[in-house]
């Protein structure tokens, strides 16, 4: 009597063990036939690659942006000046977020999956982009309280049906373990393109259009915030964003976004 219940036991345990070989094996096949029957597609240029991610020439394409960087804007240096300095845009005109970095310098190909998330509905874009934003902010994500996308306007996310900047929030949440907050900020009124315009142009466009709704401040009060958006080009709205985080009294805000304008290394000073 008393080998009884050991004996059922490892029975079930052995039943148990088989159903997990047949479902595993079952994953393996459906995968196999997945991928007979659609080749996995490069998330750049659509060609046919090995393994998911982006096929050989895409990648030699694209420039990730790593270290020696600005520590205040995430700039790429010419080179290594040592911990702690500065680029001369950082000094000479900071913005109201503390740190910003990219994962990858707004070329050819970063611009092609850009716009693919964002106007061509490649939905299947984020994960990889937010895998590797997750990577180039690592140092951000490690003390961050809370993730807060850029908002669109109402109208413009209606007809666009998702907001880029969420989905990639959600991918980078996924895989640091931050908290996400979608709806903290708002964007009360709507705005021209920013595409074209001066940085002068750019800033005022902005100017005032984000709020931190009332009921999402306990989200954002002495919180430290990383900011979420695609693309950096003159920071004019991220700064505005932080502007407004700041006034519902974040402790910190930070910016993350998958690529960045450089229009040339920088020499620190």
């Amino acid at each position: 009597m008393d080998g009884l219940p050991v004996a059922t036991r490892s029975f079930g345990e052995r039943l148990r063990g088989l159903a997990a070989g047949c479902a595993g094996a079952a994953r393996a096949a459906t995968r196999l036939v997945r991928d007979l029957a659609l080749p996995t597609l490069c998330v750049a240029c659509r060609d046919e690659v090995a393994g998911d991610g982006v096929c050989a020439r895409c990648w030699n394409q694209l420039s990730f942006i790593a270290q020696p960087y600005c520590p205040r804007l995430g700039i790429p240096f010419v080179y290594d000046p040592g911990p702690g300095l500065l680029s001369m845009q950082a000094i000479a005109a900071p913005p109201a977020y503390q740190r910003a970095r990219a994962a990858v310098r707004y070329d050819d190909v970063a611009k092609r999956l850009v716009h693919g998330l964002k106007y061509q509905d490649r939905t299947d874009l984020a994960p990889i982009m937010g895998r590797w934003m997750a990577r180039a902010g690592h140092d951000l994500l490690a003390d961050a309280d809370v993730l807060v996308p850029v908002p669109l306007h109402w109208r413009r996310g209606w007809s666009r049906r998702f907001n880029q900047s969420g989905l990639l929030a959600r991918e980078i949440g996924r895989r640091s373990g931050v908290d996400l907050a979608p709806d903290a900020l708002r964007r009360v009124r709507s705005t021209r393109q920013q595409v074209g315009l001066s940085r002068s142009e750019r800033a005022l466009n902005v100017q005032g259009v984000f709020k931190v709704a009332v009921e999402r401040r306990p989200a954002i009060e002495g919180r430290h915030v990383v900011l979420v958006d695609d693309v950096l080009t003159s920071g004019a709205t991220v700064d505005a964003c932080a502007r407004a985080l700041l006034r519902a009294r974040a402790a910190q805000v930070d910016v993350l976004v998958f690529a960045r304008v450089v229009e040339s290394f920088q020499t620190p000073i």
